[in-house]
């Protein structure tokens, strides 16, 4: 009784197995594998990475705070709450839109496995016809008197198609590179969207302002995925020798430059040096510093003869243009008296106010000016440099899937041209058909047939 159990259970399991495998086939492969359900993924997508282009990225809740408050909330219902909850904040890296790309990945994969495979595999086959009948029902076809079949693999032969003969029977084609065009594009798209949320998954961005000499690692990290943490550098960090700016004659920064050299953290060996601008970054292991700011970190000054002072300068206000930095000097040491020492750029030109915000004089680095009855001398304005850090692991992938997408299209070009002939009774039975540029294709096989006998010893016919 047992074993007879065991086999019921068996072959039902067996039968439920068969049943699930039947129903996955027939119900959602085709829906997985349909044009429109792709059309309507890529939409998705397309919306959602538009939300995520206009809504700012990686910001800090205070930012979305300040920008999207709650009352009156952009187009009535998008505040800073929504933002966060539903993660429009970092929309690249939520699991639902990560989601979506994976299930578009699997819609052009069941698409290129049930479909474009078949289709490719069925065209590499060929088939031989004896029945002129078959011949009308393709798009050109013709009757041609007294014509061997020699004459018609040589003009075949000029134009490029691949023959295969069966007594009396032949079967030609070319332009198989077009059925393969959309299979590579699909692999293209696949490998895209791999190299995407494999980069999401494991990628990072960071900012940080340095100062010229000092030396960092990577710390505020503003956007980080799931498995980032092997991406972020420990074992090396790396130095500002130094940070400048080039202006125009008429002041304005032509570019701006760092000097970075990566150092080894536990021999502080210099691994590499390079000096970056904007659109040149620093790249190593995998890792990208990009100059994208600037900043006057502080100043360097001298009291009569005392000690040299390194002190910090703030900017003032938060607008990008018309940027000003500022520290306030002691001029006695109760600190009852003292300078406000304000800049505006690297040129060297400084302004010194008084407590009152009276402007008393003006002095460049290495000059010197009196205040309060002190000596006051600026020794150096010491620039920062602004560096955006990335990491994007996925980046070679999404390369390489964008040129195979970029191949695959011009593959698909080519078209697929097929022709058919048999002699029967006398005549020379001919027609073909091609997937695209039908007017191109029937010039060619018109001049093929007016090639074996003149246009008025054969009958071409055009469905």
């Amino acid at each position: 009784m047992t074993i007879e159990s065991n086999q019921s259970n068996e072959i039902s399991s067996i039968n439920i197995l068969q049943i699930s495998q039947r129903w996955w086939k027939k119900k959602i492969v085709p829906v997985i594998a349909n044009l429109k359900f792709a059309i309507s993924l890529v939409l998705v997508i397309a919306v959602l990475s538009i939300t995520g282009t206009l809504i700012e990225q990686g910001e800090t809740p205070g930012f979305y705070q300040t920008n999207y408050p709650e009352k009156p909330a952009l187009f009535g219902f998008l505040s800073w709450k929504v933002i966060q909850v539903v993660g429009l904040d970092h929309v690249y890296r939520t699991w639902w839109y990560l989601g979506i790309l994976v299930l578009f990945g699997i819609s052009l994969l069941t698409c290129t496995l049930t479909t474009q495979l078949p289709m490719l595999k069925s065209a590499r086959k060929w088939k031989f016809y004896d029945n002129p009948k078959f011949f009308q029902k393709l798009a050109l076809s013709a009757e041609i008197d007294d014509r061997d079949m020699a004459a018609l693999t040589e003009q075949l032969q000029v134009k490029k198609y691949k023959i295969f003969t069966e007594g009396d029977k032949l079967y030609a084609r070319k332009g198989l590179i077009g059925k393969i065009g959309p299979i590579v594009v699909h692999v293209g798209m696949i490998l895209t969207l791999l190299g995407g949320v494999w980069g999401a998954m494991t990628g990072f961005i960071a900012q940080e302002m340095v100062a010229s000499g000092e030396t960092f690692q990577v710390k505020n990290i503003l956007d980080a995925g799931p498995w980032a943490s092997g991406q972020i550098p420990k074992d090396w960090s790396v130095k500002v020798n130094r940070f400048w700016i080039d202006y125009t004659p008429s002041g304005t920064i032509d570019q701006f430059y760092s000097d970075l050299s990566v150092i080894d953290n536990n021999s502080q060996k210099e691994l590499d040096r390079q000096t970056i601008h904007v659109n040149k970054p620093l790249k190593y292991q995998g890792v990208y510093y990009y100059q994208t700011d600037w900043s006057i970190s502080g100043v360097k000054i001298r009291l009569n003869n005392s000690p040299i002072f390194r002190l910090p300068m703030a900017q003032l206000g938060d607008g990008a243009q018309n940027r000003i930095w500022g520290t306030w000097i002691p001029t006695k040491p109760d600190l009852s008296e003292g300078v406000s020492l304000l800049a505006k750029d690297l040129q060297g030109t400084l302004l010194v106010y008084d407590t009152k915000g009276q402007l008393v004089s003006s002095v460049r680095a290495g000059s010197s000016v009196e205040v309060n009855g002190v000596t006051l001398k600026v020794l150096e304005v010491i620039g920062g440099t602004g560096l955006q850090i990335k990491a994007d692991p996925g980046i070679p992938v999404v390369y390489l899937g964008f040129g195979l997408l970029m191949l695959g299209v011009v593959m698909s070009y080519f078209s697929h041209s097929q022709i058919w002939a048999v002699i029967k009774d006398g005549k020379l039975y001919l027609g073909g058909r091609t997937n695209r540029a039908q007017v191109v294709f029937e010039r060619e096989t018109i001049d093929i047939i007016e090639r074996l006998q003149s246009v008025g010893e054969a009958q071409v016919i055009s469905n």
